[in-house]
C-alpha cells in the first residue's frame, strides 16, 4: 500500500520506517530540510533502539522516501498519516495549528479517495474539526477521516509498532475501516486486537490510557514517601501488590516523578477537557500535583544531608533523559533537580550515554558534561542516580566510593539495593526505602552531622 506520513518527529518516523517495514511505500514529508537529507542519508534525529537498522534497510529498498514536498509526498497515496506535533498551551489545551493547517494544505491538493489518520495525541473532536476544515474544499466523497492514536514506548518503540498489545482505530466509515484493517492485518497475526469504534472514543482512549498510567506512577510515589515515615520498605509494598491480578506488576515502580513527551501533556490534556465539559476531573488534577511534587524529593534529600547552601560542594548526576534508552529530555526529572541544586550554589558533572547533547542546548555552560560515568565522580561529593540506564545498575562500586569525598549515593530511582549499599559501608537514601548510614561523616560541617545522628536515630 502506497503511504504518506507528515512530520518526521518521534512518532512520525517510527510509523512510517515500521509501515516501510512490512513491504508499504512509504514517503515522508517534513518542512525541515536539513532532517530531510539527513535521513535520506539513513541519518535519524532521533535514538531509538532498532530503528537506526530499520531506517538504512527500507531506504536500500526503496521502501521507505523522504521530501519536502506535500504534493509530491501524497502524490498516489492511498493513506495519509498525520503525525504532527500539538505542543500544550500553558492552560494544558493542545495547540492544533500544524494539524489544521495541513489539513487546509492538503484539501486543495487530494484529487482521489484517500484515508486522512490523526497519529498525534489529539483532544476529542479533532477527527470533526479535520473533517471541516477538509470539506471546505474537498468533496467528501473523496476522503475520510480516521483517529488512529499511537501507543509507543519510547526505547521500545519499534517493537511496540511491529507487535502491537492492540490497535485502537476509530471511524464511523465502513470504507476506511476496510482500508485500515488491511493496513494493520500484518501486525496482529499472532492474534492481538484491532479495536474498532468511533472517532471520539478512540481520542479519548489515549488521554485515558496515558493518565492511568500516570496514576499509578503518583500512587506509588506517594505511597514511597509514606513508607520512609512508617518504616515500611517499598520494594515489598509493591511486590506484594503486585501479585495481584486485579493490579499487576507493571508501573508500580517508585522514583522521582515521570516525564517525557506523552504523559504530562496528555495528562494536562484531558484535564484541560475535563475543565472544558464543566467537570472536576479531581483524580488527574491530583496526579499532576503529585508528579511536580516528587519531582523535588530528591534535592531535598541532597539538601537535608548537605545543608541549603551547596556553594562548597559538587555533585556527579548519573542520568539525564526522562527514562533509559532515549534521549528525550522533555519534562525530565532530572531538569527540575538541575535547576534546583544550581540554585543552592552547587557545581555539577553530570553524564548520560544519549541525552547530554540535548540538555546542554538548555542548560549550556552551567554544568560540566562527562566523558563517562566514573568521569562525573572526578571531585564529587556525593553521586546522585536519576536515570536508571543498565550502565549504572553495576558499576564499579570500589572506585565510587574512592572517588567521592565523602562518600554518598543518592538514588532516585532504587537501582541498589540496601544490602549491597550495607556491606559497602556508604550512606545512601532512595525511594522509600530506609536510610543506609553506617558512619557519622566526622568531615561534614557539624549542623549537617547533627541532622545526620538525628535521621539515624530515628529509623
Amino acid at each position: 500500500m502506497q503511504l504518506a506520513i507528515i512530520g518526521t518527529g518521534y512518532v512520525g518516523l517510527v510509523t512510517g520506517t515500521c509501515f516501510a517495514e512490512t513491504g508499504n511505500k512509504v514517503t515522508c514529508i517534513d518542512i525541515d530540510e536539513k532532517k530531510i537529507n539527513n535521513l535520506k542519508q539513513g541519518v535519524s534525529p532521533i535514538y531509538e533502539p532498532g530503528l537506526d537498522m530499520l531506517l538504512e534497510r527500507n531506504i536500500k529498498e526503496k521502501r521507505l522516501f523522504f521530501t519536502t514536498s506535500l504534493s509530491d509526498g501524497i502524490k498516489d497515496a492511498k493513506v495519509i498519516f498525520l503525525a504532527l506535533p500539538t505542543p500544550p498551551g500553558k492552560d494544558g489545551s493542545a495547540d492544533l495549528q500544524y494539524v489544521l493547517d495541513v489539513a487546509k494544505s492538503l484539501s486543495t491538493i487530494i484529487t482521489h479517495y484517500t484515508v486522512i489518520v490523526n497519529k498525534s495525541t489529539v483532544p476529542v473532536g479533532t477527527a470533526e474539526k479535520v473533517h471541516a476544515v477538509l470539506a471546505q474544499h474537498l468533496d467528501k466523497e473523496l476522503f475520510d477521516v480516521v483517529s488512529n492514536p499511537e501507543f509507543l514506548r519510547e526505547g521500545v518503540a519499534v517493537d511496540d509498532f511491529l507487535k502491537p498489545d492492540r490497535v485502537v482505530i476509530g471511524t464511523s466509515s465502513e470504507k476506511a475501516r476496510k482500508v485500515m484493517d488491511e493496513l494493520y492485518q500484518p501486525y496482529v497475526r499472532q492474534g492481538n486486537p484491532i479495536h474498532f469504534m468511533d472517532e471520539r472514543s478512540s481520542e479519548m482512549t489515549k488521554y485515558a490510557a496515558n493518565s492511568y498510567l500516570a496514576m499509578r506512577i503518583s500512587f506509588m510515589n506517594e505511597m514511597a514517601n509514606l513508607c520512609e515515615k512508617t518504616g515500611a520498605n517499598v520494594d515489598w509494598v509493591r511486590i506484594g501488590i503486585g501479585g495481584d491480578s486485579r493490579i499487576g506488576k507493571r508501573f508500580l515502580f517508585p522514583g522521582i516523578g515521570y516525564g517525557g513527551s506523552c504523559f504530562p501533556k496528555d495528562v494536562k490534556a484531558l484535564a484541560f477537557t475535563a475543565m472544558e465539559m464543566d467537570y472536576d476531573f479531581q483524580l488527574v488534577n491530583t496526579v499532576m500535583r503529585v508528579n511536580e511534587r516528587q519531582k523535588l524529593v530528591l534535592g531535598k534529600k541532597v539538601k537535608n544531608y548537605f545543608g541549603s547552601d551547596l556553594s562548597e560542594y559538587t555533585f556527579a548526576v548519573w542520568g539525564l533523559a526522562f527514562k533509559p534508552e532515549t534521549d528525550d529530555i522533555r519534562d525530565a526529572p532530572a531538569l527540575d533537580l538541575i535547576h534546583e541544586l544550581l540554585a543552592a550554589g552547587a557545581k555539577l558533572r553530570v553524564f548520560d550515554p544519549e541525552a547530554m547533547a540535548n540538555v546542554k542546548q538548555i542548560m549550556g555552560d552551567k554544568i560540566h558534561y562527562a566523558e563517562d560515568q566514573y568521569d562525573a565522580l572526578s571531585g564529587a561529593s556525593a553521586l546522585i542516580v536519576v536515570t536508571e540506564w543498565s550502565e549504572f545498575r553495576n558499576p564499579d562500586f570500589e572506585r565510587i566510593c574512592n572517588s567521592l569525598k565523602h562518600p554518598a549515593i543518592f538514588d532516585g530511582r532504587n537501582v541498589y539495593s540496601l544490602e549491597k549499599m550495607e556491606d559497602l559501608g556508604v550512606y545512601y537514601e532512595s525511594i522509600g526505602r530506609k536510610i543506609i548510614h553506617p558512619q557519622i561523616h566526622d568531615t561534614l560541617p557539624a549542623p549537617h552531622n547533627t541532622i545526620i545522628r538525628e535521621r539515624a536515630t530515628r529509623d
